[in-house]
C-alpha cells in the first residue's frame, strides 16, 4: 500500500506541495461517478443494507458511498440530502430523544484510483431555537466492532472492482518532506495524506446541516 501511495503522490504532486497538484495528471485518473453508483448497488446487494452514492462537494476531490449500518430507512442521510419527500408519514408530536445512526462512508478519489473508509455517526436533534439539525461526525478509520464484518466485505468488493483500498489509519498523518503550502491558513494544522487524495478538510471534521421546515413527519415521530 505504501509503495502505491508514494507513486500516487509523486504523480499528483511533483513539486511536493499541497496546493500545487498536477491537474493534468489528476484528470480522469480516479474513480468515475458511474463506478461509484455501481459500487453503491453492489454494496447494497452484498451487505443487505442501504447504500447511497453522493457526489462530493465542489471543493472536494472525491465522491462518497454511505452504507447504513445502524439505523433504518428512510435514513438521516436521505433526509439531509433531500431524498425523502416531505410529509411522508403521519403527524407526530415533537418530543422524545434524538436519533442516532452509524454508517461506513467510502471516499472515492477522483484524482487517483483509490478509496478510504471511515466510520461516521449521524445525529438528528432539535436545536435550542427549534431548528432540526443533522450532525455528521466521522472518525479516522473504522473502530466499532459492530462494523467490522461489513467493513471486511466492503473492502473485498472494492478489490473486485479494482479500486485500491487505503487503510485510513495509515493516511491521517502528513506525508514526510511535503510543503503544506497555505493549508494551515485555510484549515489549521498540516494536511494529512488523505487531504492530498480525497478532500481538503480535516479527516475528523464535524459538519452540521440545519434543515428547512419541510421535514418528513416520520422523522419527527422517530426521533425528536
Amino acid at each position: 500500500m505504501f509503495a502505491a501511495i508514494d507513486q500516487m503522490m509523486a504523480r499528483l504532486y511533483p513539486t511536493r506541495r499541497w496546493d500545487e497538484r498536477d491537474d493534468e495528471a489528476a484528470f480522469r485518473a480516479g474513480v468515475a461517478p458511474a463506478e461509484g453508483e455501481a459500487l453503491a448497488g453492489a454494496l447494497a446487494a452484498r451487505l443487505k443494507a442501504q447504500a447511497i452514492f453522493r457526489p462530493g462537494a465542489t471543493e472536494e476531490y472525491c465522491d462518497y458511498v454511505y452504507v447504513l449500518c445502524l439505523g433504518r430507512p428512510p435514513s438521516l442521510l436521505e433526509l439531509r440530502e433531500g431524498l425523502v419527500p416531505a410529509g411522508a408519514s403521519e403527524a407526530a408530536e415533537a418530543d422524545g430523544p434524538a436519533l442516532n445512526e452509524l454508517y461506513l462512508r467510502v471516499a472515492l478519489s477522483s484524482v487517483a484510483r483509490c478509496a478510504g473508509v471511515q466510520e461516521v455517526a449521524m445525529r438528528l436533534e432539535r436545536a435550542p431555537g427549534g431548528a432540526l439539525v443533522v450532525t455528521e461526525a466521522p472518525r479516522t478509520g473504522v473502530f466499532d466492532p459492530v462494523l467490522l464484518k461489513r467493513f471486511r466485505t466492503l473492502v473485498a468488493v472494492l478489490a473486485e472492482m479494482e479500486i485500491r483500498h487505503l487503510d485510513f489509519g495509515e493516511i491521517v498523518e502528513p506525508p514526510a518532506d511535503f510543503d503544506p503550502g497555505d493549508y494551515a491558513a485555510r484549515y489549521g494544522g498540516a494536511p494529512a495524506l488523505a487531504n492530498y487524495l480525497f478532500y481538503p478538510q480535516p479527516c475528523s471534521a464535524v459538519t452540521t446541516t440545519v434543515l428547512d421546515d419541510a421535514v418528513p413527519r416520520s422523522f419527527e415521530k422517530r426521533a425528536i
